[in-house]
């Protein structure tokens, strides 16, 4: 009887604070944390959200095709390495979600225009293309994009809320 009294309390405990978060919106999710920072470690396949130099969110992800190196042109599929700022984003991205990366800078241009290529654009993080939801997790065992950086639909919500445009991202090898 004491166990079901103390379950009884804690659910009317968690559905009080649930409804406070609720007639409160400015308490709720986005209040948890603000991310101040992306790092991306592609050797590992993850990207962390950061907050005062602390990991509190961890997302495995599936990069460009070739996963290996620094983007160095148009349509090599990689992923670009480097420190980048998160600067726009597109709620009706042909994948679910997109959080735009402001890959090339000025040294990705000026290596590129050295090489006599472009060095390509549209980088972001994303969510998974249409019909492809129920796929989750699995996604990410395999590199299928052009050089972005893609995670799960629910995963992209998630980051949506949690990163604003003008945070700095950081992509190591």
């Amino acid at each position: 009887m004491r166990r079901k009294t103390v379950f009884i309390g804690s659910l009317l405990l968690i559905c009080a604070f649930a409804g406070h978060l609720w007639l409160n919106p400015g308490l709720g999710f986005s209040a948890v944390a603000r991310a101040d920072k992306v790092l991306v470690i592609k050797n590992k396949r993850l990207l962390l959200l950061l907050k005062d130099g602390e990991i509190f969110r961890t997302y495995k992800v599936a990069l460009g095709k070739q996963p290996s190196g620094h983007k160095t042109m148009q349509g090599d599929r990689r992923t670009p390495e480097g420190k980048y700022v998160l600067d726009s984003r597109n709620p009706r991205s042909k994948y679910h979600l997109a959080i735009h990366i402001s890959y090339p800078n000025a040294s990705d241009i000026l290596s590129a225009q050295k090489r006599g290529v472009p060095p390509g654009g549209d980088i972001m993080i994303h969510g998974l293309p249409p019909g492809s939801g129920k796929v989750g997790e699995l996604h990410s065992f395999l590199d299928w994009t052009d050089g972005c950086i893609a995670v799960t639909n629910t995963e992209m919500e998630e980051i949506w809320q949690l990163v604003a445009d003008g945070t700095p991202i950081e992509i190591r090898p």
